[in-house]
């Protein structure tokens, strides 16, 4: 399965579904966004896809969301679509592209949903939630 993760390895959110990827024996695309973002098509696209607005795909936290005035609601999609090309680190994260959907993995268990059932028995997040069972089933 062709899936390719928008990931930040200074997140641990996106660790996690980094690592669920893995644990269903997937090894994804990684794209490091903060490096090599996508482009406004890719993630005007992307963000459609997970079924999202652009607002609910901006990232506030560490970022310089209130520095450049981005709550502003005056402030169209187009005009935060730009402030995110231009500043990666406002892209929310992580973001998953697989053939089963596209999501905005927060939480990260989000990613369970866009993955085949492969799992390979127990997972924890890195705080030590459990999240798959030692059969590889989904607890939360």
């Amino acid at each position: 399965m062709n899936v390719t993760i928008y990931h930040n390895p200074a997140c641990g959110t996106s660790r996690n579904t980094l690592a669920m990827i893995r644990n269903a024996g997937i090894e994804p695309t990684i794209v490091a966004y903060l490096d090599a973002p996508p482009s406004r098509a890719e993630l005007k696209s992307m963000i459609a896809a997970a079924g999202l607005t652009v607002r609910e795909a901006i990232r506030e936290k560490g970022t310089p969301f209130e520095a450049l005035e981005l709550g502003n609601p005056a402030l169209g999609e187009e005009e935060l679509l730009d402030a995110m090309v231009e500043h990666p680190i406002l892209i929310n994260r992580p973001f998953v592209v697989t053939p089963l959907g596209t999501r905005l993995c927060r939480p990260s268990e989000v990613v369970l949903n866009i993955l085949p059932d492969t799992h390979k028995g127990l997972f924890s997040k890195e705080d030590g939630e459990a999240v798959l069972d030692s059969e590889g089933k989904r607890i939360v």
